[in-house]
């Protein structure tokens, strides 16, 4: 079936708010309107017109592997035809389990959703009932999902409306959050002398990733492990982007820092609807049916979605994919630094293994003070001229670049000539 893409803006504009089902889709940020994509292979997207873009978006990290590779398609197929829900145990989740606690041994026990909002609302749940405690330090620029008591000067779709709470979220739920500067270990300091018995954790992405690419200073971390340890409360990973991304298990296993609970997405989940939160056995065992805390979902563990993680999984270990994104992460900077240096443009690159934000900033772009140096209209016409020369970059100036197992010579060579015109066109204020 033919589709117009005029008639077919107007037709979702009508049925959904600002025609999407995620802010960031809009491409409002970016100064453009949205794409709807028919079908994508590979390190392609096709949009309703027949249009192909080479993708850095990939699912928002989601998609390690590229689009519809024949291994997935074929586990998708298997597991339609076994049954899509049953809402019951399956042998499944205990394969994926168990694969998931040899690469993160730190989960001893987990606990399968369907979203990351699911999985980091859970894990913020148990922490405060297994401590007593109701406040949670999270910080500036850090997105864990779209619960009302972490919907506090959030990065991402959130930080780009400038308000630091969406409406509809309670004050005295947002006052039991306690924002803090991420990589400054003095802020959390202070925020535990005001608070201290009261902190039930800290919740944070060990490498930042919806402020754009924010690598942790040395030491923050294991200062925030000492602090926890310290003072009593749990400190909780957001690897949801991070999880599978740079290693074949956590950034935990990189910095040598171990939370107490862990959350994971996107990779694990092969693309599909699923998440994990876990970590210690004795805090994990206050979950129902064992203990008190209750959580709980009609798809949870879904064996489309664990057909599909265990199938990433099983490519992902003790393979050369890591290595393989290196080179082409590396590839993909130096082809940014190249044509703005070329073009006299200053940018900020962040880059970590096969995530990276470009930044219109002077370095270093290490918080969200310094992001928000970042010039949002200049990345727009960043954006939007990538776009025209086919290579979809993330819509927002706050989100993460994704290289992709497919993305080969030749979507490297067009993202490189494409990179060179558009910093010609910003250049001369064109575009």
């Amino acid at each position: 079936m033919e589709m117009s893409y005029r008639d077919l803006l107007r037709r979702a504009r009508s049925l959904f708010p600002g025609g999407v089902n995620s802010p960031v889709r809009a491409f409002g940020a970016v100064g453009s309107d949205p794409i709807f994509v028919e079908r994508g292979k590979g390190a392609w997207v096709f949009d309703v017109e027949g249009r192909p873009f080479v993708d850095y978006v990939m699912s928002w990290g989601a998609l390690i592997f590229g689009h519809a590779p024949d291994f997935l398609v074929e586990a998708a197929c298997e597991a339609a035809g076994r049954g899509t829900s049953f809402g019951l145990c399956s042998p499944l989740e205990v394969e994926m389990a168990e694969l998931i606690r040899e690469a993160i041994p730190s989960l001893e026990v987990m606990r399968f959703t369907s979203s990351g909002t699911e999985a980091v609302m859970s894990a913020v749940r148990l922490a405060r009932a297994c401590t007593g405690r109701r406040k949670v330090v999270k910080f500036e620029g850090c997105y864990h999902g779209h619960s009302d008591s972490l919907l506090v000067r959030a990065g991402s779709g959130a930080m780009t409306f400038g308000v630091p709470t969406s409406p509809g979220v309670l004050e005295e739920l947002a006052s039991h959050t306690v924002c803090c500067a991420y990589n400054d270990l003095g802020s959390v300091e202070r925020a535990f002398e005001l608070f201290g018995d009261d902190v039930a954790a800290v919740l944070v992405e060990p490498v930042a990733g919806n402020m754009g690419l924010v690598e942790p200073r040395p030491g923050f971390l294991e200062g925030l492990r000492e602090l926890c340890s310290r003072r009593g409360a749990l400190l909780i990973f957001d690897e949801v982007i991070t999880g599978f991304r740079f290693r074949y298990g956590g950034y935990q296993g990189l910095c040598g820092v171990e939370p107490d609970l862990t959350c994971l997405g996107k990779i694990v989940g092969g693309g599909m609807p699923f998440a994990v939160y876990g970590g210690r056995a004795d805090l994990m065992r206050h979950l129902s049916p064992e203990g008190p805390v209750y959580q709980a979902g009609t798809l949870s563990g879904n064996p489309m979605a664990l057909s599909l993680g265990i199938a990433v999984l099983r490519r992902l270990k003790g393979s050369r994919a890591y290595e393989e994104l290196e080179e082409k992460g590396s590839r993909l900077e130096e082809a940014v630094r190249r044509a703005a240096s070329r073009a006299g443009v200053e940018v900020t690159v962040n880059r970590l293994g096969s995530a990276m934000t470009v930044f219109f900033a002077s370095p270093p772009v290490e918080d969200l003070e310094d992001v928000r140096r970042s010039d949002a209209s200049l990345y727009g016409a960043f954006f939007r001229g990538m776009l025209r020369r086919g290579v979809l970059f993330p819509p927002s100036q706050f989100e993460c670049a994704f290289v992709s197992l497919a993305h080969g010579e030749e979507e490297l060579s067009i993202t490189e000539r494409a990179l060179e015109e558009t910093f010609d066109e910003i250049r001369s204020g064109a575009g």
